[in-house]
């Protein structure tokens, strides 16, 4: 616990001495970081164990559900306690505005989920391959991610107390743990399809460089325009909602391990609980 302290001390010190922008460049470039670090597995073995990555995705989802409260919904509620109408309303809207905005770039992008034949491609009917879809399909859920880490650190210039530099590092941490299934949710697939190891790697941490993309461009927006913050961090909570429950939750079930992957999600939601009530 005292390590753990004092790591998080360095960092909260380190990343003082940049602006909000700045401050979810380096964060996200963590999640990314870990992206990789997951889609280096596809070096070691060929394939990993289902039950394990069922597990692992169960994991992800927990944490993704878990941020997307205690980091972005809550704190969007806590800030809009004077609004005249009802202090949920923001948080409300954006929520659902996220959650519309995926669905409609779901339904648009071309993309493969890891379960599916190519024949059942999602979005525009397109040539392309196999491999360039399951890129994609993870590469348009790592959007969200990268979104609700900008959005936090970009909150912070507006100087709302319940939103913390120690919160926001949290809800970064968390994101990059989850981030090690999803990269190796990618590499491993892309192996299977007779990619060099190196290709699926380069591919699988490729599918991450969004989340620095999304971060910058969320803390941007937010500290040029913060009447929207509430907004925007419901909608950054709808769009991860929506990744879990449309992606996440069916792909770490689909091969029978439910209750593993629901052990998985409990323990990612507990744990995802924890940091942020303990250092946020």
């Amino acid at each position: 616990m005292i390590t753990n302290i004092i790591t998080m001390n360095y960092i909260i010190d380190f990343l003082k001495n940049f602006n909000p922008v700045i401050q979810a460049l380096l964060a996200t470039c963590f999640t990314w970081f870990v992206t990789a670090l997951g889609a280096a597995t596809v070096f070691m073995t060929k394939q990993t164990s289902r039950k394990l990555l069922d597990s692992m995705l169960g994991f992800a989802g927990g944490v993704m559900i878990a941020a997307s409260f205690w980091s972005l919904l809550a704190p969007a509620i806590e800030m809009s306690a004077d609004n005249k109408f009802a202090s949920w309303l923001p948080a409300l809207v954006g929520f659902l505005t996220g959650g519309i905005f995926l669905r409609i770039v779901d339904k648009i992008l071309p993309h493969l989920h890891p379960r599916q034949d190519i024949k059942d491609a999602e979005g525009i009917k397109t040539t392309w391959q196999k491999t360039t879809l399951l890129i994609l399909a993870i590469t348009l859920h790592n959007i969200p991610e990268g979104l609700a880490v900008g959005v936090a650190f970009g909150a912070l210039a507006a100087g709302y107390p319940s939103i913390t530099l120690v919160g926001a590092i949290t809800l970064a941490i968390g994101i990059g743990i989850q981030n090690f299934p999803e990269g190796l949710a990618v590499s491993m697939p892309l192996r299977r399809e007779g990619l060099s190891r190196l290709k699926s790697f380069w591919y699988g941490q490729l599918s991450g460089i969004v989340e620095p993309i999304a971060g910058v461009m969320g803390a941007a927006i937010v500290i040029v325009v913060q009447p929207l913050l509430p907004y925007a961090l419901g909608f950054a909570a709808g769009a991860m909602i929506f990744v879990v429950v449309e992606d996440v939750i069916p792909e770490s079930q689909s091969n029978g391990n439910v209750d593993l992957a629901t052990i998985g999600a409990m323990v990612g939601f507990a744990l995802m609980m924890v940091l942020d009530v303990a250092f946020g």
